[in-house]
């Protein structure tokens, strides 16, 4: 399942960081002349979302405190193209970070390596307000073993992945050198790719500063052409694994705990209206085979080994309303849905659940991109996505 993990990490991130060197006057550029360093430092509580870190742990304490250094290179836009019109001439770049859970022995010293862009709210000559979103992947978690580690339920693989979300204020103060301050939240999980999987979130206040490699650039301001509502029908596919634990096996326990991986599959359809430069709103429906719905094992020299089903008991259907963020080539879609078809078995998810998507345009027409299905604030599993858009006009995202 690690290759899943650096799947990731290979699609988006390359992605995200270099692929926007784009010259056309629509999307961000890769401004060598305006580059910076950032070092921040991270300090505040842990979430209390889960046993493991409200003290069900090796020490029998709470794991309520982190503190973690922040370290990003990025590059400030100047306002020349549409997009960094769009979004007031935003600063972007690729960051890393050292975090410190106060628990190495069964959390590790994890790190993380995402990209990232930090949207001005508001700028005056010398202060900004800043809105921030990372996306990425952390790796180095000293994560769940049934005999070493098996306290650790919330994270199962030594990878997951990472976003964040916050707001900072940047003050300049000289030409090179800037004081920032800022809250950040940072959700951590793998996605259900291996149970256990509750995941790990913190939110803490962060303090930093920024050098400017060159002196400050100067914003360029014109009036954004207004956009014009179309609309676009978006067909797409996607493959995913699903991870299920069968306590009651009579097997090692280092087996038990491998679980058994099911295939899940399916395709969605998905009408949209663009109503603006940045959102779109639709409908769609998803129909899957989902191989973990009433799942069965059966034990062959100590390993387990699934029983197949009745096909059509693994078969749903689910419709949703739609939302996307459009920033330059990367959409953020949530969509909270319920199936409208399966079957009806024991122990099933919820009816209603959430599919929350980052998508990755790669040509005007073809996007790939990964979804995660969820309910109740819990992971179900990872859709790994390709798709392609109808009558889609890319110089109005």
């Amino acid at each position: 399942m690690k290759r899943l993990i650096y799947f990731f990490l290979l699609l988006y991130f390359p992605a995200f960081i270099f692929a926007q060197t784009d010259t056309s006057n629509v999307h961000f550029r890769w401004n060598k002349k305006h580059l910076s360093l950032t070092t921040s430092f991270i300090n505040g509580p842990v979430a209390s979302t889960n046993v493991f870190v409200r003290g069900s742990n090796q020490n029998s304490v709470l794991i309520n405190d982190f503190q973690a250094l922040n370290i990003k290179i990025s590059t400030q836009t100047t306002g020349e193209t549409l997009q960094e019109q769009i979004f007031n001439a935003p600063l972007w770049g690729v960051g890393f970070k050292i975090l410190d859970f106060e628990n190495i022995n069964e959390i590790g010293i994890p790190m993380a390596l995402y990209g990232f862009i930090d949207i001005p709210l508001l700028r005056k000559e010398r202060f900004s307000v800043n809105a921030e979103l990372g996306f990425g992947l952390s790796f180095n978690w000293h994560s769940f073993n049934p005999i070493t580690n098996q306290y650790n339920i919330a994270i199962g693989l030594g990878e997951a992945f990472m976003s964040d979300a916050g707001l900072s204020v940047n003050y300049q103060l000289s030409n090179h050198f800037d004081l920032l301050a800022g809250l950040i939240f940072s959700h951590y999980s793998n996605g259900a790719i291996k149970l256990p999987n509750f995941g790990i979130n913190a939110y803490a206040p962060k303090i930093g500063i920024k050098y400017n490699f060159n002196e400050r650039p100067e914003f360029v301001k014109y009036k954004v052409p207004k956009h014009k509502p179309h609309s676009e029908w978006v067909l797409s596919g996607f493959a995913a694994m699903k991870n299920i634990i069968f306590d009651s096996v009579n097997i090692e326990i280092k087996e038990k705990y491998k679980g058994v991986f099911f295939p899940v599959y399916g395709f969605s359809a998905l009408y949209n209206r663009q109503v603006s430069h940045i959102s779109k709103f639709g409908i769609g429906a998803t129909f899957n085979y989902n191989g973990a719905v009433n799942a069965q094992v059966a034990v062959e020299n100590n390993e387990l080994e699934d029983v197949d089903g009745p096909f059509s008991d693994k078969l749903q259907l689910s419709i949703y309303p739609s939302y996307s963020l459009c920033i330059d080539k990367v959409s953020i879609v949530l969509q909270p849905a319920f199936y409208v078809y399966r079957k009806n078995f024991k122990n099933q998810s919820p009816v209603f659940h959430q599919r929350i998507s980052l998508n990755y345009q790669i040509t005007d027409k073809i996007f790939a991109g990964i979804t995660l299905r969820d309910y109740s604030m819990h992971a179900d599993f990872v859709e790994w996505t390709v798709g392609y858009k109808f009558n889609n006009n890319r110089n109005n995202n």
